[in-house]
């Protein structure tokens, strides 16, 4: 029986066994996308009432539901940071509410241990309801009922925006987990 060489290549695309993946792609890319999801805010659009959802968070909930190992629970410090720098939230309220989101999905997950569409859909929009009623009374504005109607649309925008932005954090993922060709 004749020995295989490992670094020969079978194919146009590559040895399909041992495949290397770039670490910096697989480990960083999540991070990127939730930390570009955070400067929406400079997004030039001028309405009387809050319409752009947080998209740092709806990014970073549907990282954490696509794949739960990657990003580690103490991430809720570092992205909410870099949220609260760029969303005008008092500091603190981003890195409260992200790794509180984080904690709570790793127990929905523990107690749910089955994934399906629908659970991932309930588990992040009950978490965006939460994040955005917590970041009204945490901005220290005074609040009325009609204030408080004011987030509907952009409360109702954002539970309809999730399952786009984790179909596109999919994609992503796919891209994430594409191989690298090797060089010689």
């Amino acid at each position: 029986m004749e020995r295989l060489n490992p670094n020969a290549r079978r194919d146009a695309f590559g040895s399909k066994i041992n495949r290397t993946h770039s670490t910096l792609l697989a480990y960083g890319l999540p991070w990127l996308t939730i930390l570009a999801g955070s400067l929406t805010p400079f997004l030039p659009v001028l309405s009387p009432a809050p319409i752009i959802p947080p998209l740092g968070f709806i990014i970073m909930l549907a990282w954490r539901l696509l794949r739960p190992g990657l990003l580690p629970l103490w991430a809720g410090l570092p992205l909410g940071l870099f949220d609260d720098l760029f969303s005008g939230q008092p500091l603190g309220s981003g890195i409260l509410l992200f790794s509180l989101a984080l904690i709570a999905i790793d127990l929905v997950e523990i107690r749910f241990p089955w994934r399906s569409f629908w659970l991932d859909w309930l588990t992040a929009s009950a978490a965006i309801v939460i994040y955005l009623a917590v970041s009204a009374l945490l901005s220290g504005a005074s609040l009325t009922f009609v204030q408080l109607t004011v987030i509907l649309p952009q409360l109702l925008l954002s539970v309809v925006l999730f399952p786009i932005v984790a179909r596109m954090v999919s994609l992503l993922d796919r891209v994430r987990l594409m191989r690298v060709r090797r060089l010689g």
